[in-house]
């Protein structure tokens, strides 16, 4: 084996270990966020019980996921739906109740005006004003209808004319427009987040 093989024999292997390696502490971490988020089914499951909505429970996790990976007292992030501004949670119930009546009535909004499921998800972090966005813009959620509204209506709404954006450090936001959302105007790939952690949640929680 000459010196040239030798070497790029070696750059290979360390690129392997180092996928190896990535791969483990992704796994680990994940590991880590689900069950942190786990910790929280048994009083998911009371409330939703308690409102009729059990048939929530895999979604009400998944966005305990994207919301805050279930570390924070407002696990669900659902201060600002309930009293207009942040940190007025007092406690991680308070929190899912809050998020599951928003959640739910965001969700029937949707439905009763032929929108689907997911627009009810993205209006959780837009508001509910989207839904009727939605209804008169092809009637179902997808990335460039929440693109539109992030960028044309909601951050306009809060300030931002200029469309100015920020990095957003997400593989799917890099794939989509190189990784940026827009000042003041939601994430526009919430809906997106949550689908895709609601598979992550099932996988693990098996």
């Amino acid at each position: 084996m000459n010196k040239k093989t030798a070497w790029l024999k070696g750059v290979v292997v360390s690129f392997l270990v180092l996928v190896i390696v990535g791969i483990s502490l992704y796994i680990i971490q994940m590991t880590s966020y689900i069950r942190q988020t786990l910790q929280w089914k048994p009083l998911v499951q009371q409330v939703l019980e308690e409102e009729d909505l059990l048939e929530y429970e895999d979604l009400v996790l998944s966005i305990i996921f994207t919301e805050t990976k279930g570390k924070q007292i407002d696990i669900m992030q659902s201060s600002e739906s309930k009293y207009g501004e942040q940190n007025k949670v007092m406690s991680q119930e308070e929190s899912i109740r809050n998020g599951v009546i928003h959640l739910s009535e965001s969700i029937e909004l949707s439905l009763n005006s032929g929108g689907d499921l997911w627009t009810g998800v993205q209006a959780y972090n837009f508001g509910k004003n989207y839904i009727d966005y939605v209804a008169n813009n092809g009637g179902v959620n997808s990335l460039e209808i929440a693109e539109n509204y992030s960028r044309d209506v909601l951050a306009p709404m809060l300030g931002n004319t200029t469309k100015k954006t920020y990095p957003y450090r997400n593989k799917q936001a890099f794939f989509y427009n190189g990784g940026k959302l827009y000042v003041n105007g939601g994430n526009f790939f919430y809906s997106t987040l949550v689908k895709k952690n609601m598979k992550l949640i099932n996988f693990f929680d098996k």
